[in-house]
């Protein structure tokens, strides 16, 4: 978006800390359709809080296991979202990608799994800012980007791949 950010990004600290997760095989990308919390009814990868003392590794794969009963292979980071959000506390969230899994994608009481072409992708069920950022993840591009939401609708966006990790 052209405009300047209503954010000093240089100074922005997430009150919460999250993950996501996205398994990427055979042409497919196992996404999940929220069950409750944050995102219900959207379709997204398994994901959520960092607890205590846990890094953000261990924290995708806990997500990942809790929300479909697989265990992700070799978890790799390419991206950070920084959510400046309306109606909950600001959210950085750490990006991973793997390419193998152990276990059956199961339903639990949290998600549903989706299986999904890499070229029909569900944009329009997903949050607004997932298509800025998600195809640079499937190109296995690392990235950076910053969000400023008013509810669900996206207000500002910015998505960089000048990143290291």
């Amino acid at each position: 978006m052209a405009d300047p950010s209503p954010i000093d990004w240089s100074t922005w600290r997430g009150e919460m800390l999250a993950t996501i997760l996205f398994i990427v095989r055979d042409g497919q990308v196992l996404l999940i359709e929220k069950k409750r919390g944050l995102g219900a009814g959207k379709i997204n990868g398994p994901g959520g809080k960092i607890d205590p003392g846990e890094t953000a590794l261990a924290a995708a794969i806990r997500e990942t296991e809790e929300e479909l009963c697989i265990t992700p292979h070799a978890p790799r980071k390419l991206g950070e979202l920084r959510f400046s959000m309306s109606d909950c506390p600001d959210i950085l969230c750490h990006v991973y990608r793997s390419d193998d899994f152990t276990g059956t994608p199961t339903e639990t009481d949290e998600a549903v799994p989706v299986w999904t072409p890499l070229d029909q992708i569900p944009y329009h069920r997903m949050w607004e800012d997932d298509q800025h950022w998600l195809p640079l993840l499937l190109n296995e591009q690392s990235f950076l980007g910053c969000f400023v939401f008013d509810a669900d609708h996206l207000r500002w966006s910015e998505v960089s791949t000048e990143v290291v990790w």
